[in-house]
């Protein structure tokens, strides 16, 4: 090999490393950039001659291979924003829309997303989450679209039913006026016909709350336990036809416990609630535990021990209506919409998309990517399924630039730089002695 090929030996250094260089300067650039992957420069050498042309061939110095991407997981950093979204393990999030001259589906680790006027979660250059969305009936349709949030009103739903645990004193003792009596009295004494008392909130088919007082009577011992009866009584204000401060009796049953204390059956004789200006003759399912009767254990709702009677847990199944007031994103990218009667329901779903090579993905800038055939088509499906991450909400993904490592990096392409400089200088040198010798 001539001196002169090594002026282009020492060049192609210079190219190579000036290369490596950019690279490790623009992973510095991009140190703080949310998601953002980092690269690596990979070389090679160059033959003057082919593999076969004998031993000894004299190479023609390096070149840049390729710039490899370097997909480890960057460090997750909580927002508290609960549209801020990271990924922990692989995946990417998939965006739809116009962005870099392109109008495609794109793929970013970047989830700094937000909710726009229409309800649709974008990122800030308006492309739109893919997903699953809900249809009228509150269900996932399983079709991939544009993530969108309606910003609904929750309508009401009326109480079916109402649950009660606790314990009636088993060594209560049987009141002698009846409930009837009380009831007929003026002015009326539920209270002197009862032994226990509590209340529990309803509402009507339009959403409107009404207190329901159920008193509890001890009505008979006997040897093989007791009975126990129950009413439950509504101001009459509120009920159609009823008039306010008068109680109205809209349901009633019994219990019966054995001598264990365990509610061995109960049953209801009546349930009617005529709410004023709300649908007529509702009926409430009053549940005061596992009766043995019906193969449970007596022991999971209203027991009859020989201790202070109380309610432990009382519960029933209706609401008012409500209106969307904030979303919460589960770890498998489900969007659970918050409203302001207390309810949760689900709205949406965000997915990842997973490539069978991800480091052949192109980036296109905005930390963005789109697929190639190197990268294979997107597989985009529910994440922590299929090998795909999980999502965590109010957390954004730090690039996974390590500055130290970067900072090594350029020093040992500077000094490349600097070497392959010499050799230009010295056979420069060495060609200018050349002319000399002419002299």
């Amino acid at each position: 090999m001539s001196v002169v090929s090594s002026l282009y030996t020492g060049a192609s250094g210079l190219t190579s490393h000036g290369d490596a260089l950019s690279v490790v300067g623009d992973n510095i650039a991009n140190a703080n950039t949310v998601g953002f992957k980092s690269s690596r420069a990979n070389f090679e050498d160059v033959l003057a001659r082919s593999l076969g042309g004998g031993v000894g061939d004299v190479g023609l110095g390096s070149r840049l291979a390729d710039v490899q991407q370097i997909l480890t997981q960057g460090a997750l950093l909580g927002t508290g924003i609960a549209t801020d979204l990271a990924i922990k393990g692989d995946g990417y999030f998939a965006v739809k829309g116009s962005a870099e001259g392109l109008d495609s589906t794109f793929y970013t680790r970047a989830g700094q997303f937000y909710l726009d006027k229409d309800g649709y979660m974008v990122n800030s250059e308006q492309l739109k989450v893919q997903g699953y969305v809900v249809n009228a009936a509150g269900t996932l349709v399983k079709t991939v679209t544009d993530v969108k949030v309606e910003n609904s009103q929750m309508p009401p739903v009326a109480t079916t039913a109402a649950q009660v645990i606790g314990n009636l004193d088993s060594d209560a003792v049987i009141p002698t006026m009846t409930m009837a009596a009380a009831l007929a009295a003026v002015p009326q004494t539920p209270e002197a016909a009862s032994n226990f008392s509590t209340s529990v909130t309803v509402y009507d088919s339009l959403g409107k709350d009404h207190s329901v007082t159920i008193y509890f009577r001890k009505d008979a011992q006997a040897p093989a336990g007791q009975t126990w009866s129950w009413n439950a009584l509504v101001d009459g204000g509120e009920l159609t036809g009823g008039t306010a401060g008068t109680w109205v009796q809209c349901a009633n049953g019994t219990m019966n416990f054995d001598t264990d204390g365990k509610l061995v059956s109960q049953a209801t004789a009546a349930t009617d609630f005529d709410f004023v200006g709300a649908t007529q003759n509702q009926a409430i399912a009053f549940d005061f535990g596992d009766d043995t009767a019906s193969g449970g254990t007596g022991l999971k709702g209203v027991a009859n021990y020989a201790s202070s009677s109380t309610v432990t847990y009382i519960d029933q199944d209706g609401y008012g209506s409500g209106a969307l007031s904030g979303i919460s994103i589960a770890s498998d990218g489900v969007i659970d919409g918050l409203f302001n009667n207390g309810m949760r329901r689900t709205v949406g779903q965000v997915l990842l998309a997973d490539f069978q090579s991800p480091q052949e993905l192109q980036r296109i800038g905005g930390n963005l990517f789109i697929s190639t055939e190197a990268s294979g088509p997107a597989l985009i499906g529910e994440a922590a399924s299929g090998g795909r991450g999980t999502i965590a909400a109010g957390s954004l993904e730090q690039s996974n630039v390590d500055l130290a490592q970067q900072f090594v990096d350029m020093i040992a392409f500077q000094r490349g730089f600097q070497a392959n400089s010499r050799t230009i200088t010295t056979a420069d040198q060495m060609l200018a002695e050349l002319v000399a010798l002419k002299r």
